[in-house]
């Protein structure tokens, strides 16, 4: 049994539904399982409506619902005919009106909680994979629509649950299994679970990957297919690096690495379910199935030390919040942090530097003019005061990582990323490594992070 699971850009519109209905419907491997993200950008959308509703806005946030729900009917209308496209619309109004009653609720209070914020941010993944579940059925192959609210359980950590992985899999056995019985295929939402008390949660930020993972581990799985829009796993970027090669085979330990780094086509959490295990997991290109992709495995039949790949992540803030000698200490750190964390505002990456009074944060650039509001009404009284002095942001900036596949390329990663750093003359920003020694990181302006990934691609000869 497979569990196939497809991300945002694989279900971004009507056509790319209708090819990965396709894709569904032509495999050869049977039973086959579906998970499914968000249509691409509805969750950073819904996440906008419950930040504009927070503050007020009542007509910007409704716009945006109107604009998301139209989206979605104009799908379904593509795709189904008959009383699939009514049950789909029926559906899609209903979950507006739902978040027109969460937005509500949200404007009463004037604050967006976390829990709040769960269960508007998981909606997508409910309109998006029940239009999936209609169209295999309207092009003949049998397929159920399933809330992951009723299988997923999880702890009541809002905006980052933890799985509860037995009570899940007697969900699973309960719920999804009897599906697969009958020969139809479950089309899942990813993203998305709820408490014991039925309290929705979310896994996290892009977590659809996990999901998949987790399903693939409760119902004892062959194999677990992440579909996106890339060729696997990559030495690079390939819209900066045309010649990045893929990279054909990793082990659990190097696929969490290059995840935890930045790797966007996985998310970090993915790998440990698999682990525990034992079930490979592949990464394939929706675009281009007939790429073999790479293959994830516990012992790689090809191992060796050396740089893996240059992980980027563009479209980010750099913030900084700088004190005086007046009041500073590390309570500011811990101040910053909880402040954005109770806002929903992912950290990236943090530094402090007491010499220089100064806690620098990089976030993404989305999420970078909600930080700065929160950050300066957690700080009014000290910007008043003199003790901090200023709260700014730089953007756009870029974060790039360079990860090597073992504990002996600590020395070779810093010194020839660093000597070809020093010949592009790169503005570096903020440098990071890990304590594991497997990577280095640093932040640079976006202007300079494509030529500066191209040269250290070359340098330390990764081109494929």
């Amino acid at each position: 049994m497979i569990v196939m699971k497809f991300g945002g850009t694989s279900v971004a519109d009507a056509g790319r539904i209708a090819h990965v209905s396709q894709l569904i419907r032509s495999s050869t491997t049977e039973p086959v399982a579906v998970v499914v993200s968000a249509m691409a950008g509805v969750t950073n959308g819904l996440i906008e409506v419950g930040r504009l509703a927070a503050s007020g806005d009542e007509s910007g946030y409704q716009q945006r619902l109107a604009a998301l729900e139209q989206r979605h009917l104009s799908t379904a209308e593509a795709l189904l005919q008959g009383s699939e496209l009514k049950q789909a619309q029926d559906y899609i109004r209903e979950r507006t009106s739902e978040l027109l009653a969460l937005g509500a609720s949200v404007a009463l209070i004037g604050e967006l909680s976390m829990r709040a914020l769960d269960r508007i941010a998981g909606m997508g993944e409910k309109m998006s994979a029940m239009i999936l579940a209609a169209t295999l059925r309207s092009q003949g192959r049998p397929a159920q629509f399933v809330d992951a609210t009723q299988v997923m359980v999880t702890d009541s950590t809002a905006g980052g649950a933890t799985p509860q992985i037995e009570e899940t899999r007697e969900r699973a056995s309960a719920v999804i299994r009897p599906i697969l019985a009958t020969g139809a295929i479950p089309v899942i939402t990813g993203y998305i679970g709820a408490d014991r008390k039925g309290v929705p949660t979310t896994l996290g930020r892009q977590a659809g990957d996990y999901s998949a993972a987790i399903f693939g581990a409760v119902l004892d799985a062959d194999e677990v297919w992440i579909w996106s829009d890339v060729d696997g796993i990559l030495t690079a970027d390939p819209k900066i690096v045309p010649n990045a090669s893929t990279l054909k085979e990793l082990t659990y330990v190097e696929a969490a690495q290059l995840s935890y780094f930045g790797a966007e086509v996985l998310h970090p959490k993915t790998v440990k379910p698999l682990v525990e295990r034992g079930i490979p997991l592949r990464i394939l290109n929706t675009f281009n199935p007939s790429h073999t992709g790479t293959r994830i495995v516990e012992r790689s039949s090809s191992p060796g030390n050396g740089p893996r790949a240059i992980i980027t992540s563009k479209d980010l803030s750099a913030i900084a919040v700088t004190g005086s000698n007046d009041g500073w200490s590390a309570a500011v750190s811990a101040r910053v942090l909880d402040v954005l964390a109770r806002a929903g505002v992912d950290v990236l990456m943090f530094g402090q530097s007491f010499v220089d009074k100064t806690v620098s944060l990089l976030v993404r650039g989305q999420d970078a003019e909600h930080a700065l509001r929160r950050l300066r009404r957690e700080f009014e009284r000290e910007l008043q005061q003199g003790a901090v002095r200023d709260i700014s942001v730089q953007q756009p900036v870029a974060s790039v990582s360079v990860v090597g596949a073992g504990e002996n390329d600590s020395f070779f990663l810093a010194s020839r990323t660093f000597a070809a750093l020093g010949k592009q003359r790169t503005h570096i920003l903020t440098i990071a490594q890990a304590y594991s020694e497997y990577n280095v990181t640093f932040v640079v302006p976006q202007a300079e992070v494509d030529d500066t990934v191209r040269l250290i691609h070359t340098e330390l000869g990764l081109g494929g």
